[in-house]
């Protein structure tokens, strides 16, 4: 079995689903971009958090978890949260404008891989619940949009690389809106089989 021999390259092998590992002259930076933390470590906590001893390891990353710069997996999104998400993205669409919103998007929703991404399962009840309380709330009405923006955030800073498409279909004029990721659409791409041809995709 081929072992790094680089500690840099293990440290960034155990830390990836949580956060970044930046290699510096004296040892390295520890960043989650998400949540606005960082956390500086010298060569030899590198050499320390690679190494094979689990008991030393296990305590630098407690110290990374008080740092806010590790946490733990987040594993789904509740109903509830699917819904305030919805309606606030809603809002947000209505009072600046769809384009703007697109251009905030990276505020909102940075790049931010990790290796344990949500299974397509996952994404699948990520779907049905967004599409599911889209049609049922009022306020919503089944907008694309806003089922497509708010997917896109959920999935993003749950470390998904999820892409955002603005499509068009020209017979009769129709614009639409999905973000796609792990093989699904939400919302669909072609709703009632109508094709959109993408002309804007953000995330790819």
């Amino acid at each position: 079995m081929t072992q790094h021999t680089d500690p840099l390259v293990a440290l960034e092998r155990i830390l990836s689903p949580h956060c970044r590992v930046t290699r510096l002259s004296g040892g390295a930076l520890i960043s989650d971009w998400r949540r606005t933390r960082f956390l500086g470590m010298t060569t030899a906590d590198v050499r320390t958090l690679a190494g094979r001893d689990c008991a030393e390891r296990a305590e630098l990353v407690t110290g990374l978890v008080r740092a806010g710069c590790a946490t733990t997996r987040r594993t789904a999104y509740t109903d509830a949260e699917v819904r305030r998400r919805l309606r606030a993205v809603h809002l947000l669409i209505r009072t600046l404008g769809f384009g703007r919103v697109l251009r905030l998007l990276p505020l909102a929703a940075p790049a931010y891989a990790r290796t344990d991404l949500p299974s397509p399962a996952d994404v699948a009840r990520l779907k049905s619940t967004v599409e599911a309380h889209g049609r049922s709330s009022w306020l919503v009405n089944d907008d694309c949009k806003t089922e497509a923006v708010t997917a896109f955030i959920l999935l993003r800073r749950r470390g998904a690389g999820a892409v955002l498409h603005v499509g068009v279909r020209e017979h009769p004029f129709a614009l639409h809106a999905w973000t796609s990721t792990a093989g699904l659409c939400i919302p669909d791409a072609e709703p009632g089989g109508h094709p959109f041809a993408p002309v804007l995709s953000i995330g790819g």
